[in-house]
């Protein structure tokens, strides 16, 4: 069975072919990262026509690279939500109108799906039960998953997500976009110990995150200080980087002596911080269990990621209607179990 997935949920445009016996055949990804820089964020129109001009040329391109003619392909996938809506009615459009044309099925794939089930395109891949934390953009997530489609919500963000909070630390140090890369680099010229900053929500029970009083803990650290310098700011950035790892380590803590689960997988765009890596590597080796990422380059968003995801889910039964729909806002806790399907 063979699939191509398109992602288009913000600035990134992937497409990819996964073959279930072949595995990953082709993989196109085009950032928009110069496109949205002066900007310092994304701007969601911008976004938009960018994929417009790209989706289409990337599949053609994918189909060539992979030796696959539509009737090699079973199934389109696409990246239904969450997400910008505007882009990700881009790529339901064009999934949609390919589907219709080839006559296959679409299958509309769940962003943070795509994120969990990247590591299993690994040859190490996990098996289930395992927890999973989930840190991308606006998203951070901690489930416990028993099988393919049974995710089971033990906490999430509660206002800024990791990656929010990275990003507009990045603007107050004047760094640049992507914000994350930017403040782990300045970190790693940071004195460690120079300040201290809370670990949030880590003194209550519970999986919960919140890293909106901790983004302001910064702002006012950086303001009190008159001319910040260079080594100021890395500081900062070192301080701000720890809490934010310190908090996450606490609460992948807890959540595998609830479960009692074997295994955590780690994955989104926050999974390719190395510092991050570090200290679950060592949460895992204390507590015995294995810790699971992505390959580096699918930490980020990727086609290949909505390919695997949805060529599971067209093998559980899932397709779409010809209606094109898109969820910008989509719980992971509404995701369909494949036994509904």
């Amino acid at each position: 069975m063979r699939v191509i997935g398109i992602e288009t949920s913000c600035d990134e445009t992937g497409v990819a072919v996964f073959d279930d016996q072949q595995g990953l055949l082709a993989d196109l990804l085009f950032s928009q990262i110069e496109l949205h820089s002066e900007y310092g964020g994304v701007v969601p129109e911008l976004a938009s026509r960018d994929h417009i001009r790209k989706t289409l040329p990337m599949i053609m391109d994918c189909l060539e690279k992979s030796g696959s003619t539509p009737d090699d392909i079973d199934g389109i996938a696409y990246t239904a939500g969450p997400g910008l809506v505007g882009a990700l009615m881009v790529g339901a459009s064009i999934a949609k109108a390919i589907a219709y044309a080839w006559d296959k099925p679409a299958i509309g794939v769940h962003h943070m799906e795509g994120h969990l089930l990247a590591p299993m395109m690994t040859d190490d891949k996990p098996e289930y039960p395992f927890v999973a934390l989930l840190v991308s953009g606006g998203h951070t997530l901690l489930l416990d998953c028993q099988a393919f489609g049974d995710y089971r919500m033990l906490g999430e963000s509660v206002d800024d997500a990791a990656g929010e909070a990275f990003d507009k630390v990045a603007k107050m140090l004047g760094l640049g976009y992507p914000g994350g890369p930017a403040v782990a680099a300045l970190a790693t010229k940071g004195i460690v110990g120079t300040y201290r900053f809370p670990r949030p929500m880590t003194d209550r029970p519970g999986f919960n995150f919140s890293f909106s009083g901790l983004k302001t803990f910064t702002m006012n650290t950086l303001a009190d200080i008159q001319e910040p310098t260079h080594q100021d700011k890395a500081n900062i950035a070192a301080a701000f980087q720890e809490a934010v790892i310190d908090t996450v380590r606490i609460k992948c803590k807890r959540a595998l002596e609830h479960t009692r689960s074997p295994a955590l997988v780690v994955a989104g765009g926050v999974s390719a911080n190395t510092a991050l890596r570090e200290r679950l590597d060592k949460l895992g080796s204390q507590l015995k269990c294995r810790v699971h990422y992505p390959e580096l380059k699918y930490c980020t968003d990727n086609g290949a990621m909505i390919a695997y995801a949805g060529l599971e889910r067209l093998k559980a039964g899932h397709q779409e209607t010809h209606a094109i729909e898109v969820r910008p806002r989509w719980p992971l806790s509404e995701l369909s179990h494949p036994q509904e399907i």
